[in-house]
């Protein structure tokens, strides 16, 4: 086996289980779980009865790169939503599907990165995604962390990486909107990257899946290929974004999503996935022309997270500091207590399941920015949101 797997950490959610063990919350209280990111809200009707028409194509091998249709729509929907001209997007070059953006942000790293040269080094978020590190890891790279702080508004510091770790990045992990902390990168700071992309030669994989949820419906988050295309990068050089119908859809078991951008990138890619095997069903396709297609179910699912998030808030602010974030399904919530004693006391007496911060963090240059926080993804219906802040803060009042 590779020695490389001996780096990996445990995942969060294996670490969750392990501190909830040998607690018993009340009998009389319904468990909530807030803890994982996975939307509850109900799949749109068009894209399962578009699955079932089409399953008789799982009498025929798919193909790596998709059908055609598919990646018109993928193209047409990122020109119409990130304000990019339909003739400057080419849909046979610069747009791969994939199955579910997890699956593409891993293996893209261990398609890109060289670690024959001095050990590479791949620059991420921190608090992150677990499969960035995971990824960076597996490919034999070194992970570097950009601490994302409150002092920061939660985004990466560009300025405090040193001249010697952009001289080895090949590959910088971005995620915006971001994961706990819901904070949207604006066009100034990717313009940032983008220059040091170019000066220091290395790709941006850009992590846009929480990118359709947002507070605004008059100013939706920035999207690299957006910035890139305003700077007069036509080619979107060194840049790959990825999306997912997961969360725009409420469709996370259809897993379905795409990459796009940097078409010589994508180009060794695409052949890399055909060794990777890793073809996208043909009912899930023709299931995903007609989610990318489709508008007025993601309009409705901003609504339900707005309305949850009005409720949530307006309850728990009585007794605690609690902002909304400007995208995202997550609150990102600082606890009185430490974050592991706040998560195995919460279940405990109140049968709700959150997130310790700090099992989405590492400690680097002595800060681990995930301490003392808890991420809520408020996935729940808006009934348990509500009963789920009503306990919050009987629990908070008692600490």
């Amino acid at each position: 086996m590779t020695p490389n797997l001996l780096h990996l950490h445990p995942y969060p959610f294996e670490k969750l289980a392990q501190l909830k063990q040998g607690f018993t919350p009340p009998e009389n209280l319904p468990h909530i779980a807030f803890s994982m990111g996975e939307p509850t809200h109900a799949t749109p009707h068009l894209i399962q009865e578009a699955l079932l028409t089409h399953l008789h194509g799982l009498a025929n091998y798919p193909t790596t790169k998709g059908i055609p249709e598919l990646r018109q729509a993928i193209a047409e929907w990122l020109s119409a939503r990130f304000k990019i001209p339909t003739e400057v997007l080419n849909p046979e070059t610069q747009v791969l599907p994939v199955n579910g953006t997890r699956e593409a942000l891993f293996s893209f790293a261990q398609c890109l990165v060289d670690s024959s040269s001095a050990v590479p080094v791949v620059i991420m978020p921190n608090p992150f995604y677990q499969i960035y590190e995971g990824a960076a890891l597996l490919a034999g790279a070194e992970p570097y962390f950009l601490n994302t702080l409150e002092s920061s508004g939660y985004l990466p510091d560009f300025d405090a990486v040193p001249e010697a770790i952009w001289q080895r990045c090949q590959l910088i992990y971005i995620c915006s909107p971001g994961n706990p902390t819901g904070s949207v990168m604006d066009q100034t700071s990717q313009e940032k990257m983008l220059h040091l992309a170019e000066k220091y030669d290395f790709v941006i994989a850009s992590d846009e899946c929480y990118s359709e949820i947002y507070d605004d419906e008059s100013n939706p988050p920035q999207g690299l290929l957006q910035t890139a295309y305003n700077m007069g990068n036509t080619a979107f050089k060194r840049c790959v974004i990825f999306h997912s119908l997961s969360k725009r859809s409420n469709a996370p078991g259809l897993r379905s999503g795409f990459v796009a951008g940097d078409a010589e990138l994508l180009k060794d890619y695409f052949q890399y996935r055909t060794y990777h095997g890793c073809a996208m069903p043909l009912p899930t396709q023709h299931a995903s022309i007609q989610a990318w297609k489709d508008e007025s179910h993601v309009l409705e699912n901003r609504r339900l997270y707005r309305e949850k998030f009005a409720a949530f808030i307006d309850i728990l602010s009585e007794v605690c500091v609690v902002t909304k974030p400007p995208a995202s399904f997550y609150v990102w919530l600082k606890t009185p207590i430490s974050d592991t004693d706040f998560t195995q006391q919460l279940f405990a007496q109140q049968n709700i399941t959150v997130l310790p911060g700090s099992y989405l963090s590492r400690e680097f240059k002595e800060i681990n920015p995930g301490l003392n926080h808890v991420r809520i993804a408020l996935v729940a219906p808006l009934e348990e949101c509500i009963e789920a802040a009503q306990r919050i803060k009987i629990f908070l009042n008692s600490l």
